[in-house]
């Protein structure tokens, strides 16, 4: 892979990719938090294997998701394959009425927050905990972060999600758990100085949660003067680019756009990452 990426034309998008590369590895050296951004995207085109491995070498030290995230991550290590054909079954109302999914995700949190979780950890251990009946939990970001102590934090928005449809979903069990983990992110993202966020694939919800994050940990006394902020999509879309690319670093550091489709660019960017670790 080091000759590939070496023979890659030095411009445009290839600097980008090799700037964002060289960021997160001199962050990780420094000690500094690089931040996983996801929408449902990258889990549900497979790159899950991808991002756990980058979990479990240090690379990535916390990942912030939205609720279609935990749907597709459950699934996948239930079953081994996730999502369904919207078309096919919206007229008939049978859309996201999976039984299993419905009930187990929303037993998990309830549980979850009870016992002090947020909705990314609560998830997490049900999983871990019961990861006999999980043939595929290794590959499971949420069971990864509890294996690997890494903060995994869930921002929902309530009614976007199909478990918010099921008879078991709780609103309070919902928002606390959401609250928690919007405020376990932004002890994080307070720490961030020299670190870098990327937001991959969330359109939206991500970037509106990490702005506030920003203003936040500035409004506590941290400056976050020198950050490197990323957005990874196939399409440019305006608050990404906004929230994520140019206000937070418009005080200092970079911010930087990687637009190409996730299945490609995301294991261009790991392996890029990786060989630089080796120089």
């Amino acid at each position: 892979m080091a000759k590939f990426l070496s023979g890659l034309p030095d411009i445009l998008a290839v600097k980008t990719l090799r700037c964002l590369a060289k960021s997160i590895v001199q962050a990780r050296r420094k000690g500094r938090p690089v931040i996983f951004g996801l929408g449902a995207h990258p889990t549900k085109v497979g790159l899950n294997p991808i991002i756990v491995d980058l979990m479990r070498q240090d690379i990535v030290t916390a990942l912030a998701v939205n609720g279609a995230v935990v749907i597709h991550d459950f699934e996948l290590a239930l079953m081994g394959h996730t999502s369904e054909e919207v078309e096919a079954e919206i007229d008939s109302g049978r859309f996201g009425m999976a039984e299993e999914t419905g009930r187990m995700i929303n037993e998990a949190i309830t549980e979850g927050v009870e016992d002090g979780f947020g909705i990314g950890g609560a998830v997490g251990q049900y999983i871990f905990r019961r990861r006999k009946q999980f043939p595929n939990w290794k590959t499971s970001l949420l069971a990864t972060g509890i294996q690997q102590n890494i903060p995994v934090t869930v921002h929902v928005a309530i009614g976007t999600d199909i478990i918010h449809m099921h008879p078991a979903a709780d609103g309070k069990a919902l928002g606390e758990g959401s609250l928690r983990d919007f405020r376990q992110l932004t002890a994080v993202v307070s720490q961030m100085e020299g670190g870098v966020y990327l937001n991959i694939g969330s359109a939206v919800l991500l970037p509106e949660v990490f702005l506030k994050t920003v203003t936040l940990s500035r409004n506590l006394g941290q400056s976050l003067t020198n950050i490197t902020t990323a957005n990874m999509d196939f399409l440019s879309h305006y608050r990404p680019l906004t929230n994520v690319v140019k206000r937070p670093t418009q005080k200092g550091g970079q911010g930087l756009s990687l637009t190409g489709h996730h299945e490609i660019m995301l294991p261009l960017l790991a392996a890029a990452i990786i060989e630089e670790l080796r120089r």
